[in-house]
């Protein structure tokens, strides 16, 4: 019986996600204050080289379903195998990403399990003494942090956002178990047919995945002005993102908004031009190697985390920094 912190990878195609490893990353942490193993599971078909994997990058065990009906995501037979295989081994910890997967299996299975599920959390530890799960996230609209522990029903369950968490580095000289799980037919039925799949239409840089993030917000005066931003996404490689307000203005469509109800980044260079630094948008971006920040209010909250900040006017600043930034990648063209 299994008694540890478990994560849920996630898989495309028999290739993990890097949400997989972000995940065993988070949970080595909680596992070590526990003096645990950490184990990860594994559904698909395929993908026993997948579960290697896992091992090389932290997991001890790694406990693996395999059929033709779970090439695809399907809540049905993953919420039925997941449900199976907890009952019989009964963590006490599972952790699942905020992706489509995790926040719809999760639920099935909080509910399923009667035990309570805390979404979208920022930060999860160990309580002293207890050995609870504590899990933090942003509550009222992000206006406070909630720190919520579930003492009386098992397992304690919680997603965290993909992108806020380094991922575990790999190993392969570490070792662990595979556990096959064969289960019966009649747990891979499904209500579900799958007609087809379709890409999102949207931008065809994605900001999660970029290693520079031009973010703009309210502070940039009007839509007009954002020919600049665009300009200092070109000039760095960069992708462009945006706070809440912006894209609530209808300047930029919504797969650019960063934030607790956009997306998640963490580059290694996070600009922010014209954004205050409400507490919603910095969860989106807290993983940011480096944050340079432009604004003319100095009391905004953006100062605070920023590793550089430039207190003046965005309409000034950026044509000068654009300037500057052509001339010396035309110096690098011709040297």
């Amino acid at each position: 019986m299994d008694r540890g912190v478990w994560i849920i990878a996630e898989q495309w195609n028999g290739k993990l996600k890097r949400v997989s490893f972000e995940l065993l990353a988070r949970a080595q942490r909680l596992a070590d204050k526990l003096g645990d193993h950490l184990s990860a599971v594994l559904l698909g078909y395929h993908i026993k080289r997948a579960a290697q994997e896992l091992i090389y990058h932290g997991a001890d065990v790694v406990y693996l379903v395999e059929h033709p009906r779970l090439f695809q995501f399907d809540p049905d037979p993953y919420a039925n195998c997941l449900e199976r295989l907890i009952r019989e081994e009964r963590p006490e910890i599972i952790v699942a990403a905020a992706t489509t997967t995790g926040r719809t299996l999760m639920p099935i299975l909080a509910a399923r399990l009667h035990t309570g599920l805390t979404a979208d959390c920022t930060d999860l530890d160990i309580e002293e003494g207890t050995g609870l799960l504590l899990q933090t996230r942003p509550a009222i609209g992000g206006n406070v942090m909630v720190t919520i522990k579930t003492p009386n029903h098992r397992p304690q369950m919680a997603t965290v956002r993909p992108r806020s968490y380094k991922p575990s580095p790999r190993d392969s000289s570490r070792s662990g178990e595979v556990i096959v799980k064969d289960y019966p037919d009649e747990l891979f039925a499904s209500r579900f047919k799958l007609l087809g799949l379709e890409r999102p239409r949207e931008e065809t840089v994605n900001i999660e995945d970029t290693e520079v993030v031009v973010a703009v917000g309210k502070g940039i005066g009007k839509p007009e002005n954002l020919k600049w931003i665009r300009e200092l996404a070109e000039l760095l490689d960069g992708a462009i993102g945006a706070s809440r307000a912006v894209v609530d203005l209808g300047w930029l469509p919504y797969p650019h908004q960063v934030g607790l109800s956009g997306k998640t980044v963490s580059p290694r260079l996070y600009l922010a031009c014209g954004i205050s630094g409400a507490i919603q948008h910095l969860a989106g971006m807290r993983g940011s190697e480096l944050v340079i920040a432009i604004n003319k209010d100095p009391r905004a909250q953006i100062f605070k985390v920023a590793d550089l900040g430039v207190i003046g006017d965005l309409t000034e600043i950026l044509p000068r920094l654009i300037q500057r930034l052509q001339r010396l990648k035309s110096k690098g063209e011709k040297g």
